[in-house]
């Protein structure tokens, strides 16, 4: 019985200590990363608008979020990118050419580029983006994603650490289009 009693006080010590505001920080965007795209022309460092970008598999066809497999969001849509965006001081989305005093981008990792919020699980490797001008102004192409290229926005400092060497994480995937 004493044994019994050790373990349960052992457990509620873990369990209590656990439950202490700071002892266990998380982070607004646990299991979640993001897929970041500047999409421009050569000498040209603006991104394009209004294009169609999807994640693509082997074949070419467009990736379905079945049941949330690949991202939290638009289950069972195909796994399309949207432009980041400006908010103003209510976080209320502006609308194009518009100002207000204190502007900043919703997601403010990304500022003005392509971005898809997809699961930690994605496995980026396996699959492609595919950027196509619905003007007909660019050539369409697909380009293969690696998991390097994910936005992994909660980490650890010995993840960080890790990571001193090779190529930054966090960084745009470029996308240079070329004109028809």
């Amino acid at each position: 019985m004493k044994k019994l009693l050790l373990l349960f006080v052992v457990l509620f010590g873990i369990s209590a200590k656990a439950q202490i505001p700071g002892s266990s920080m998380h982070c607004g965007y646990d299991f979640t990363s993001y897929l970041v795209l500047h999409v421009h022309e050569q000498g040209n460092e603006d991104n394009i608008k209004n294009l169609k970008v999807t994640v693509v598999d082997s074949l070419g066809r467009d990736l379905i979020n079945v049941n949330n497999m690949y991202s939290w969001s638009n289950a069972n849509k195909p796994l399309e990118f949207s432009l980041n965006y400006k908010i103003d001081d209510n976080n209320k989305r502006l609308v194009e050419g518009a100002t207000v005093t204190k502007e900043r981008w919703f997601f403010p990792f990304a500022k003005d580029n392509y971005l898809l919020s997809v699961a930690n699980t994605f496995k980026a490797d396996s699959f492609s983006v595919k950027v196509e001008d619905t003007t007909g102004t660019y050539k369409p192409v697909i380009i293969q994603l690696y998991a390097y290229n994910m936005y992994v926005l909660c980490s650890n400092e010995s993840r960080d650490a890790a990571m001193k060497f090779g190529r930054k994480m966090n960084k745009p995937l470029e996308i240079v289009l070329e004109k028809q």
